[in-house]
């Protein structure tokens, strides 16, 4: 008899930590890097640190280089994705042994699947990411004396969420 494999993304063990959901993707939209994994034709992870930019609804965008690579490869071959942005916090010392200690956090997961951006409006598509990038980052593109002079040198990705899940530890006492 098969054995039946269960979908565990988006299951969480703490769910008092669970964040609410207008709070996972507010977490998002507040962050521009993000750790992204990918597995290959060998079913071997890839986990490579990409910016990203979120506004709201189900798309997030996220880029590479042009020159293809491990990731452009694995997403080609299977394009489910998993993406963490996480921001750590201090650690609170707890007694009497430093297992007792908690480390206060926010993380946000996605995931989705990815494909690559074409179209007419690809430069128009480029310039916008680069923009709220740009933005997220506390930058603006009025503050460089050359445009996006490299856009055919990036390759944008649109990943289709579909589990968003955000995470929470306060402290000690959570």
């Amino acid at each position: 008899m098969k054995e039946t494999v269960s979908d565990r993304r988006g299951d969480m063990t703490r769910k008092d930590r669970r964040m609410p959901d207008a709070d996972a993707r507010a977490f998002l939209r507040a962050h521009a890097v993000a750790s992204v994994g990918t597995s290959d034709a060998a079913g071997w992870p890839y986990v490579v640190p990409l910016m990203y930019v979120y506004e709201a609804g189900e798309r997030l965008f996220l880029h590479t280089g042009a020159r293809g690579g491990h990731f452009l490869s694995n997403i080609k071959e299977n394009p489910k994705i998993c993406i963490t942005v996480s921001d750590p916090g201090p650690m609170q010392q707890g007694s009497p042994s430093p297992c007792n200690s908690a480390l206060v956090y926010k993380s946000a997961v996605v995931f989705g699947t990815v494909q690559v951006c074409d179209g007419v409006d690809l430069d128009e598509q480029k310039m916008w990411f680069f923009d709220r990038l740009l933005d997220r980052l506390g930058d603006s593109r009025a503050n460089y004396a050359a445009g996006y002079t490299m856009l055919n040198h990036i390759i944008l990705y649109e990943v289709a969420m579909e589990i968003v899940t955000g995470k929470i530890n306060v402290g000690l006492h959570h």
